[in-house]
């Protein structure tokens, strides 16, 4: 018997997406020690992207929907809060709601990265790559979608606070 015998699917969770997040982390720290931020930002938002891509069409098989296109708002927000339920981890102090057709609201209490930026005092400069994992979700179904407000950098830092909402734009 191992302890992955003995715990949940929740602390499986918790303990691959802490996992996950310390490597991004230090992953980020030692590259932009060693790089600057303006390069780390490049290197990490092409990483996200290329990781949204791979995570999504892990999901989509997990989910049977490997050959299903993403057409309808109810099955962007299906693909949407299933790729929540694996990849948010509890220390993860969001939330998302669809309060109407068509849109998708967020508000971010505290956010994790801004305060590993903090730490490493290139917050100013840090550009938001969870808001962007996001965003590649979407890009890669096909969707088009409008942000309020549009998301280039940390929005603790542009308004600060960090919320929004998503507009779909189906055809």
């Amino acid at each position: 018997m191992t302890v992955f015998d003995d715990i949940t699917k929740n602390q499986l969770r918790e303990f691959l997406v802490k996992n996950h997040m310390a490597h991004d982390g230090a992953w980020f720290f030692y590259t932009c020690m060693e790089l600057g931020i303006d390069k780390v930002n490049h290197l990490n938002k092409s990483a996200i992207k290329m990781l949204a891509e791979v995570e999504q069409k892990r999901l989509l098989q997990l989910m049977g929907w490997q050959d299903r296109k993403i057409t309808t708002f109810e099955d962007l927000k299906t693909l949407i809060n299933n790729a929540f339920s694996v990849v948010k981890g509890d220390f993860m102090d969001f939330e998302y709601s669809f309060p109407a057709k068509n849109i998708m609201r967020w508000v971010m209490h505290k956010c994790w990265a801004y305060e590993g930026m903090k730490k490493l005092g290139v917050e100013k400069d840090y550009q938001c790559g969870v808001l962007w994992r996001v965003m590649c979700w979407i890009k890669n179904t096909g969707v088009k979608f409008e942000m309020n407000p549009i998301v280039k950098t940390c929005l603790l830092n542009t308004q600060g606070k960090c919320e929004g909402e998503i507009l779909f734009l189906f055809e």
